[in-house]
């Protein structure tokens, strides 16, 4: 049955209608009705409006009655939520299961927050300019949130752009991504059920790209927060209007290092489900593996031996281990990188194929050219490669060897080889003996250089979202 969902912001018309597609079978699983030029600008006023009248702000209070009753509902429609964020965005549902409790323990990680993160107090009387003074700050929402979204996590990846806006305070406008805007819009209406006036989160898709940029770029916006890809996200930023905030995260070509004393055992089972997790659609997903020549091959065959007998196929059914790709497009466009490798001297320890219009077969690479573009660019499919190397710092070069510097990791029993890997490799984090795509979503969580701008994680993107406003107090009495 077809999910339905007309417009959502209060006051807009609509301007067209999206078809929602299961990436599988091409199915058409759900309808949402679009806004133009005039709805965003609705949207826009609405939410300035919010923004600008300070007696209209949420109390905390509120904020945290409707998380609290958020999270109640999320957790209540768990099995649901999770087999629609498989049906639209191709995760498998064991996996979309996770996703779900992730998003719950999210919402209540923002309760948290604002519970406990206040402001501060500034040290004043410590000298003659200073003395009979006290000062202090308090913090504030930094205005309307524009939100644009990624398709490979639905539920989670809204809260964590949606949630921390509600608990600072701020009017936020979502506008999630094209192939997954189902879970977006169900989510918001739990997030009204709870008690969240309809204003303070509208939901936004368009027809055309041009009310994207509208949205995004008006100077009403006080905070604009992207996930999605890197050539689209520093566009974006660069359109933006004076004194806009923002944060960007994008992708990577997660790294790992494996030394040759590493636990094997251990290792290559964690390699192998984070290299295919959601068919290696993750921004910080296991792709260049650099494994000590004595063990190089060894690595390769035991993750190939593993990604053989991995399911692929409907994500729906809870015995899929791998799902579709996102479109059509992207099979053929993984697959063309992979003969590329192939064709330039990379061994395929297995897979290299495609299964069906929307399924291609994990795919493990054995020492791949380092200009081939499984090397050297996201692959953001199923597709692992394994290089072997000789000395630790050499497998060092070749991992910062990229214009991306997100999460990475290194697989070892030596403490100073572990230390070594952490001072030089270029990372915003260091994964030892786990793989690069472990998160939880309090840490912070940052892309570098090209893969990103500002620190993700709940606390991080509530303080962001709000600003820390001073008052200086002169007293004769203190």
């Amino acid at each position: 049955m077809a999910t339905r969902y007309g417009v959502m912001v209060p006051g807009a018309g609509d301007d067209g209608t999206l078809e929602v597609k299961a990436p599988y079978d091409g199915s058409q699983i759900g309808t949402v009705e679009t806004v133009g030029a005039e709805g965003i600008e609705t949207a826009l006023t609405t939410a300035y409006a919010l923004y600008r009248n300070r007696r209209s702000w949420l109390a905390p209070a509120k904020r945290i009655e409707v998380l609290e009753k958020t999270a109640a509902l999320v957790d209540e429609q768990a099995e649901s939520l999770g087999l629609e964020a498989a049906r639209e965005g191709g995760k498998p549902l064991l996996d979309s299961r996770v996703e779900v409790a992730r998003a719950v323990d999210g919402l209540k990680s923002c309760i948290e927050v604002l519970r406990t993160d206040g402001g501060v107090e500034i040290p004043m009387g410590l000298n003659a300019a200073s003395s009979g003074h006290m000062a202090f700050t308090r913090r504030e929402p930094i205005g309307v949130v524009v939100a644009v979204s990624a398709f490979n996590h639905p539920v989670n990846l809204i809260v964590h752009q949606v949630a921390p806006a509600i608990a600072a305070g701020c009017p936020v406008i979502v506008k999630p991504a094209e192939d997954t805007p189902l879970s977006c819009y169900r989510l918001v209406g739990i997030l009204r059920e709870a008690g969240l006036p309809e204003e303070w989160c509208q939901p936004v898709s368009v027809g055309e790209l041009a009310h994207a940029e509208q949205l995004v770029t008006d100077p009403r916006v006080g905070f604009f927060s992207f996930i999605g890809s890197a050539r689209v996200g520093w566009m974006l930023r660069s359109k933006l209007a004076p004194g806009t905030r923002c944060a960007l995260e994008h992708g990577g070509a997660a790294p790992v290092i494996v030394a040759h004393d590493a636990d094997m055992d251990d290792a290559l089972p964690l390699l192998a489900k984070a290299g295919f997790y959601h068919a290696g659609q993750v921004c910080v997903s296991v792709q260049r593996i650099f494994a000590h020549e004595s063990i190089g091959q060894r690595i390769s065959d035991g993750l190939a031996e593993r990604a053989a007998v991995m399911k692929v196929g409907d994500p729906r059914l809870p015995e899929t281990e791998i799902g579709p790709l996102i479109r059509p497009g992207e099979v053929q466009r993984v697959d063309e990188w992979v003969g590329e490798a192939r064709d330039s001297g990379a061994r395929v320890a297995t897979g290299g194929q495609r299964l069906s219009e929307s399924c291609y077969a994990p795919t493990v690479l054995f020492n791949p050219s380092p200009q081939a573009r499984v090397s050297c660019q996201e692959v953001f499919g199923p597709v692992v490669a394994v290089y072997p190397y000789a000395e630790l710092d050499e497998a060092i070069a070749h991992a910062n060897n990229l214009p991306y510097a997100f999460q990475s990791a290194v697989f070892t029993r030596d403490i100073d080889t572990a230390a070594h890997a952490y001072r030089h490799l270029d990372a915003s984090a260091v994964m030892v003996n786990q793989h690069t795509a472990f998160r939880v979503d309090w840490m912070p969580f940052a892309g570098l250089r090209q893969s990103g701008l500002g620190v993700g994680g709940i606390p991080h993107t509530f303080r962001d979202m709000q600003i820390e406003k001073m008052m200086v107090l002169r007293s004769r009495a203190l």
